[in-house]
């Protein structure tokens, strides 16, 4: 289930949703339906891989046996 961004046009407030495909989404702050799929930004390539090393590195300098 892929996470979407909305917009609520009751509320004005704009939140993210994890949700399947055909299902009705509803403002979690007023629990409208009247809500607008936002184009959502991708993430950028390769920060996860470097992020998830440097936790794991530092993991490993606090001693810490599982850092996988």
């Amino acid at each position: 289930m892929p996470i979407h961004d909305f917009h609520c046009a009751a509320c004005k407030a704009n939140f993210e949703l994890l949700i399947r495909a055909g299902a009705t989404a509803a403002c979690p702050h007023c629990r409208s339906n009247a809500v607008e799929k936002l184009l959502s930004r991708p993430a950028p390539q390769g920060k996860s891989a470097a992020i998830a090393g440097a936790a794991r590195a530092r993991a490993a300098r606090a001693g810490h046996l599982s850092n996988g």
